[in-house]
């Protein structure tokens, strides 16, 4: 888009409308050229914005793809089943069709990425995580109310099994929903954090 048809900014605070429009190129050029082809130019290109807005409005391509996951919504209602097991079948199941159908896996990916070689985007990764706390805590949580946890059982150790595991399978392009393949993993969660 030419100069005549690039959206104006009011300055440093951010227009709602300029914001969505950044937001929504920058998700449609996440889509089409993946992270390897994510630029801010392409984004404010795609968005009839000036570079200058989104770098006022967001300090870099992490802060962007972080806002891009968080923009999207990830409904973890409906997954007890009244087991952790059962409980974590439900939820995989959820968040990869989550990862796979909407713009936060490519989202995800590509911050993931960016957070090894940039110690900026670590940082923001970090804070992120633990701003949104993962959504299996409430699993956890509620295995621990029913009375399944082990007496040593390690919150912080349980997340990251899980994360571990999500997170390969998100960056292998592994996110179709097998059902044996998410069983025979929940399982082999489930049974190191259950009272024996």
């Amino acid at each position: 888009m030419g100069r005549a048809g690039r959206r104006s900014s009011a300055g440093p605070r951010r227009s709602k409308a300029a914001a969505e429009a950044i937001l929504e190129a920058a998700e449609a050029v996440l889509a089409e050229v993946g992270y390897a082809g994510f630029t801010i130019e392409q984004v404010a290109r795609r968005a009839g914005a000036g570079k200058p807005t989104i770098y006022r409005w967001w300090n870099g391509k992490p802060a962007l793809l972080i806002e891009i996951y968080a923009r999207q919504p990830l409904d973890l209602s409906d997954t007890d089943t009244g087991s952790l097991e059962g409980d974590l079948v439900a939820a995989l199941a959820r968040l990869l069709t989550f990862w796979r159908e909407t713009p936060a896996g490519e989202a995800f990916t590509a911050l993931l990425v960016e957070a090894q070689h940039d110690p900026a985007a670590l940082e923001m990764l970090r804070a992120f995580l633990a701003e949104r706390s993962f959504p299996f805590a409430d699993l956890f949580d509620r295995a621990a109310r029913r009375g399944e946890l082990a007496a040593d059982f390690d919150l912080a150790a349980g997340l990251d099994l899980v994360s571990g595991y999500v997170w390969a399978r998100l960056l292998t392009r592994r996110l179709d929903n097998d059902a044996p393949s998410l069983s025979s993993a929940a399982r082999q969660m489930a049974r190191g954090c259950l009272r024996r």
